[in-house]
């Protein structure tokens, strides 16, 4: 495993803001680039590829994760259908949706089952690190 070597403008995390964060995205590189992002200040990250897996991980350990964000368009099972499960079994973390499109009647059905945030993709990695912190 290779050493991540912090910048000088990225400031690690204190032991109590640490989180263990849950990253669902189908596309991988964007799942790498978020796990370095997180990792890199401090917090856990795993990641799943879609929401399927997600949810089998969650629903093995409930209170695994303080923070799961997942991706709205994933085949097996998408970002909606993940969040509906995750509400079914009364899912205690903050859950946040990152896309690149949503249309309006899908993003009232996200904020109906109380989602903290959606961020449009691209996503900047001081915006998720700042997400981050907010749980």
């Amino acid at each position: 495993m290779k050493s991540v070597v912090s910048s000088p403008s990225v400031k690690t995390v204190s032991a109590e803001q640490v989180r263990r964060v849950l990253y669902v995205d189908d596309m991988r590189e964007l799942r790498d680039v978020a796990r370095l992002a997180l990792s890199r200040v401090g917090h856990k990250v795993s990641c799943a590829c879609d929401g399927k897996d997600a949810f089998e991980l969650i629903q093995a350990n409930p209170r695994g994760y303080d923070v799961v964000i997942t991706d709205h368009h994933m085949e097996t099972m998408n970002g909606l259908e993940l969040v509906m499960r995750l509400r079914e079994i009364n899912y205690g973390g903050m859950i946040a949706v990152v896309s690149s499109e949503l249309n309006s009647d899908v993003e009232v059905e996200y904020r109906r089952l109380g989602i903290e945030r959606i961020l449009q993709k691209p996503v900047e990695l001081t915006s998720l690190r700042a997400l981050i912190l907010e749980s």
